[in-house]
């Protein structure tokens, strides 16, 4: 049995392997962590993942890897218009829902920005692989979020 650790220091160490590597599983993840001497269960990084709000962003050759939408120093404005800016496609609204359309594997990382930016007319986030839903506080609120977007891409 490997060392035990603190949560922090295992988020810590969580995030410092996925900044340096591209794991594609959790099994990986457990993995990763067992090389680095320490024992966990795929379960504790099962929650590990939805604590730390870890995605999968699709890679050149077509895979998907763990990334931390938290873990650079880059602003969050600048993440929005990145996330935006590579997989942005279309936006449309019925009511207080606005649909986004991205490019496949680019919809979870637009709805982490989107829930960094804490606009006040978001109620809410939920990212499928190229469908990204947005509940918003009304109609208006819709509209108001739509325009928000679109000059930020501008």
């Amino acid at each position: 049995m490997g060392n035990e650790l603190s949560k922090s220091e295992r988020h810590d160490l969580i995030r410092e392997i996925v900044k340096t590597g591209r794991l594609e599983t959790q099994s990986e993840l457990v993995s990763a962590l067992r090389g680095h001497g320490f024992d966990c269960t795929q379960a504790t990084v099962s929650r590990d993942i939805k604590e730390l709000k870890l995605t999968k962003i699709q890679s050149e050759d077509g895979g998907y890897y763990y990334f931390d939408p938290g873990g650079g120093e880059q602003p969050v404005v600048g993440k929005l218009l990145e996330a935006f800016s590579n997989g942005f496609i279309h936006a449309d609204f019925s009511g207080n829902i606005v649909v986004l359309k991205t490019v496949v594997g680019m919809a979870p990382a637009c709805a982490y920005a989107i829930d960094a930016m804490q606009w006040q007319e978001v109620v809410g986030t939920l990212a499928g692989e190229d469908t990204l839903m947005i509940v918003t506080k009304s109609a208006a609120a819709s509209k108001k979020f739509i325009k928000k977007i679109e000059s930020l891409l501008k």
